[in-house]
């Protein structure tokens, strides 16, 4: 089997394939940064439940980098559609009005202790990241979606029925929401 190597003079212009995924796998990558920003800061829940379902959008987007379009269709079908509409309508069960969150008392060592706590984690996997000799794998069988049901439902199936868990939690959660009612 002889490899593919894949060799540029010059970077990649904006205009060439390479630059355009580059600059798709950079908006996708800003679409989880923005929906996770938006999720943990914003002051009302709506928002916070629609910033959520951008992150995951965008890690739908990053499974779909990862040659995985399967598994991206599943992130938009179950988080994206499944439980953050869940999420959302529970929010709209159990607050008659939209309503600020209660205020929180936050440290002052929180702050610099999340960012020296990321900067860490950064620094790392790019440490990482660069001293590691990656390798191209070819593709192995098939991407007819019988054959992924096939293993899906047979070797994977723990993880099939780990999404289902995820589903099932997400409905007793609305419910347990729902019953406790508008009071």
């Amino acid at each position: 089997m002889q490899a593919i190597i894949c060799q540029t003079s010059a970077t990649p212009s904006l205009f060439s394939a390479e630059g355009f995924v580059g600059l798709i796998f950079l908006v996708t990558i800003g679409l989880i940064i923005a929906g996770a920003l938006v999720a943990t800061c914003a002051r009302r829940l709506v928002r916070s439940v629609a910033g959520l379902a951008l992150c995951f959008t965008g890690v739908a987007g990053m499974y779909y980098f990862l040659l995985a379009p399967f598994v991206a269709m599943m992130q938009m079908l179950i988080y994206v559609g499944a439980v953050s509409i869940l999420i959302a309508f529970a929010i709209m069960m159990a607050t008659p009005e939209e309503g600020d969150l209660p205020s929180r008392r936050i440290s002052a060592l929180a702050g610099p202790l999340g960012f020296a706590t990321g900067s860490l984690i950064f620094a790392a996997l790019a440490v990482l990241g660069t001293r590691t000799e990656w390798q191209v794998f070819p593709r192995q069988g098939s991407a007819d979606m019988k054959h992924m049901g096939t293993i899906l439902l047979t070797g994977h199936s723990l993880v099939f029925e780990l999404i289902s868990i995820v589903l099932l939690i997400a409905i007793i959660g609305a419910l347990v929401l729902a019953r406790r009612g508008r009071n």
